[in-house]
């Protein structure tokens, strides 16, 4: 009986270090990745902080334009979610986090008697709105883990379009903004319309200045600049969210690969008392069996002499 224990544990055990290893590999991996994915996210802001300089320089020169991104709507009836999620688990709350944020986005749209759009990046967050039969009405997945500017551009494009025709109207963005590689955090920002130009020039830190001259004009400039700084803020939120989910998978793939050490120490006590006990057990059959003999012969009782004749 210990010895089938034992046989149990070690076969456990020897499943628990083929764990142990995959963990320990996705956690170096998802560390490499993290890093490059945070070189990625630092090397794209200083283009979307020179366009945000030069909305400031334009807002400085007094330009306005009546541009589509910018309409406020008299009367919100729908509300676009983008939703930033990643195409795989493993990840920690990382997923889980970001639904949730995005569930709730919509539940607010419902509470005030809107509608609600579903703009959907990522299969874990199209896995559960679909499942709990929400109506996803844009849908983009293999690009979670290294996105390009040209998939923002085409994503921001559609949005955009939903939003200048009257589909939508108004966009809240919903992704996961990575402060540091242990701290990341959910958030929800608005993302259509663009409330005004001073507003965007209010969220930037270089020095505003109206001396610049613009061609063909500061109007015809800051209409053309828009979409683009459109463009720049969800690339933004999708570097941030791939580093975020890196982040998010090295901790979760360390934790695990800790556990799996615990786990076999502990069941690596657990066979080496089974093994005890086996031995144990062993060493009173022996015992048992060598009293037993001894008791036999000594209750033989000899033969008389010359009983043979």
């Amino acid at each position: 009986m210990a010895g089938g224990r034992e046989r149990v544990l070690r076969r456990r055990i020897g499943s628990v270090q083929n764990t142990k290893k995959i963990t320990r590999a996705m956690e170096l991996i998802a560390a490499t990745r993290v890093v490059k994915a945070q070189q990625r996210a630092r090397m794209a802001k200083p283009y979307a902080e020179q366009i945000t300089s030069v909305i400031e320089n334009l807002a400085a020169g007094g330009a306005e334009v009546d541009h589509p991104l910018l309409r406020q709507a008299e009367k919100v009836e729908r509300v676009g979610v983008i939703v930033i999620s990643s195409d795989r688990g493993l990840a920690g709350p990382y997923n889980s986090s970001v639904i949730k944020a995005a569930e709730r986005q919509v539940q607010n749209a419902r509470s005030e008697g809107a509608d609600y759009s579903l703009i959907v990046i990522g299969k874990k967050a199209r896995d559960y709105f679909a499942f709990r039969n929400y109506a996803i009405d844009s849908y983009t997945d293999g690009i979670s883990d290294n996105p390009s500017y040209e998939d923002a551009r085409r994503i921001a494009e559609e949005v955009a379009a939903l939003f200048t025709d009257g589909r939508i109207d108004r966009v809240e963005l919903v992704y996961t903004e990575f402060l540091s590689l242990g701290s990341q955090k959910v958030a929800t920002r608005r993302f259509l319309p663009l409330e005004s130009t001073e507003s965007i020039a209010a969220e930037g830190d270089a020095g505003v200045s109206g001396a610049f001259e613009f061609e063909p004009s500061p109007e015809g400039v800051l209409e053309a600049l828009l979409p683009r700084y459109v463009e720049a803020r969800l690339f933004g939120a999708l570097l941030e969210s791939a580093a975020s989910e890196h982040a998010n998978r090295q901790r979760a793939m360390k934790a695990a690969t800790d556990n799996a050490e615990e786990l076999i120490t502990k069941l690596s006590r657990e066979m080496n008392q089974a093994r005890q006990d086996a031995i144990t057990t062993e060493i009173m059959e022996i015992v048992g069996g060598a009293e037993a003999l001894g008791s036999d012969d000594d209750s033989e009782e000899p033969a008389p002499v010359g009983a043979e004749y």
